[in-house]
């Protein structure tokens, strides 16, 4: 595997890269007092490109601080001017989309269709918001039937004030609108905390606040690692923290809010399955399949890693699917017909890699795959597949975070459905089969916030997006996500 340095075939401005200030607090960009330098590494060559100092506790508080002068004015402005903001944001993330798919490819290591999606996506998370913001004014004052003689009641949705937001590094840009845009909508005023390994694509939020002339402080950015992280959990001043990420972190997180009884929303790991009936259409259960596991090199909390076939078909259904994956072209981005990149940071790197090992030591059919690419630099990893792994290994229960299949066949409908509940997770599933109605009874029965039949895994903005047992607390997306940052005030006046 051949790859070349950044500049030779991506178009990413130094004012995106080489950022001296990119700490953004009350309206204007400053430096990072952290204390150590963090480096944006482009996971095709494994080579830092640029490096930025993170902000300091300080920093945290100074944020926080802004974020509710801010809040009093914010939460009181006509929603219908908020939703204004909204698409701003909207307009300037596709304004910026070609540069935005370099930067993403280059510092999260996707091919390019993946990183257009991540904008595109972006952009209508902010528009979706926009539109459900134009009639939040409208909405105020519902009246309620008390039921009692004299009595008038009425509810309004209240912003709930300044929030925290935490989020990953394997869909930057995304994950944040998911969690600004509502936030905005309501009326909350934000304190922003990138992942440390790509932080840079989500510091042009802070150039379209600035060029929207967004009021300052109503968005704020922290970029930085744990420690960051942790001072936002602690401050007293955010009334919600909104966290996506590893399921330790997000305990972490829980019980620094617990600490003082603060909300939180949790989007934390999955162990997703999918099943494919006895009567699915091979070729197409094979690219669903695919791509519930191998896209964004399988780095997503929804992947569909546990994968349970008809015994009917078994054996048509593996071989086809044990090919496509030794067909799919592993490359950076130099390789314009790339389909899986390499995984995007070193520690995860390394996480895979001990995977494969364990796996290797322990005796477990490898169908294709189970090593890293060799001859090349970077983080890549062959899409791999597992057969019949043992119902209490660590391939079969724990999250793994990379392009890792473990499929076994099943001999009854009851059976299949009994093994995909048989988890700790529960984020989302995939059902596959020509019977539709069949497919939706069977999909009606997996315990998991979002489940997909017949489709690949595609997430609208005015879906529901969260999950259920360890897979988090709370919902983002559609009215759902917006809800999240409000307060129902009920009041009851004599009529």
């Amino acid at each position: 595997m051949t790859t070349r340095t950044f500049a030779a075939t991506l178009d990413v401005s130094t004012a995106m890269i080489d950022r001296d200030a990119c700490v953004f607090i009350d309206g204007s960009w400053r430096k990072g007092e952290g204390a150590a330098a963090i480096s944006a590494v482009d996971p095709s060559t494994g080579e830092a490109f640029a490096q930025f100092k993170p902000a300091s506790a300080a920093q945290v508080n100074e944020a926080a601080e802004a974020a509710t002068r801010a809040f009093a004015s914010w939460g009181k402005m006509g929603s219908a001017k908020r939703a204004g903001y909204l698409r701003a944001f909207a307009e300037g993330l596709r304004a910026r989309k070609a540069e935005l798919v370099h930067l993403q490819m280059l510092n999260n290591g996707k091919p390019r269709f993946e990183a257009e999606i991540d904008v595109d996506d972006a952009a209508a998370t902010f528009d979706y918001y926009a539109g459900l913001a134009d009639q939040l004014d409208a909405d105020q004052g519902r009246p309620v039937d008390l039921g009692m003689d004299g009595l008038a009641g009425a509810t309004y949705a209240e912003p709930l004030g300044p929030v925290a937001l935490i989020v990953a590094w394997n869909f930057p840009m995304v994950t944040t609108a998911w969690k600004l845009a509502p936030a905005l909508a309501a009326g909350c005023t934000a304190v922003l905390k990138p992942s440390e390994f790509t932080t840079l694509a989500e510091l042009v939020y802070g150039d379209l606040a600035l060029e929207a002339g967004l009021p300052a402080g109503v968005l704020n950015i922290v970029p930085g690692a744990g420690d960051v992280g942790a001072a936002l959990s602690e401050n007293r001043r955010f009334r919600k923290i909104s966290f996506t990420g590893s399921n330790a972190t997000g305990a972490r997180v829980m019980t620094a809010a617990a600490a003082r009884a603060v909300p939180v929303s949790l989007e934390l790991g999955g162990k997703s399955p999918l099943i494919v009936l006895e009567d699915a259409n091979i070729a197409e259960a094979v690219d669903i399949a695919a791509a519930g596991i191998f896209f964004n090199c399988g780095q997503m909390c929804s992947a569909t890693s546990r994968l349970f076939v008809a015994d009917k078909i078994a054996d048509d259904f593996i071989a086809a699917l044990v090919e496509k994956a030794g067909r799919l072209t592993v490359g950076g981005y130099d390789n314009p017909d790339a389909e899986m990149g390499p995984l995007t940071t070193a520690p995860q790197f390394a996480k895979v890699k001990s995977v494969f090992a364990q796996a290797q030591a322990d005796g477990i059919e490898c169908l294709t795959g189970g090593k890293a690419v060799e001859g090349g630099r970077g983080y890549f990893v062959e899409p791999t597949i597992y057969r019949n792994v043992p119902q209490d290994h660590a391939i079969w229960q724990e999250e793994i975070f990379g392009p890792v299949l473990a499929l076994r066949s099943y001999a009854t409908v009851e059976e299949a459905i009994s093994l995909a509940n048989d988890t700790s997770f529960g984020l989302a599933a995939t059902v596959v089969g020509t019977d539709r109605q069949a497919a939706a009874a069977v999909a009606r029965r997996i315990e998991a916030g979002h489940i997909w039949v017949n489709t690949i895994q595609v997430i609208p903005p005015n879906t529901a997006w969260g999950g259920f047992k360890r897979s988090g607390i709370g919902r983002e997306l559609g009215p759902w996500g917006l809800s999240a940052y409000q307060g129902i005030k009920h009041i009851t006046q004599a009529a």
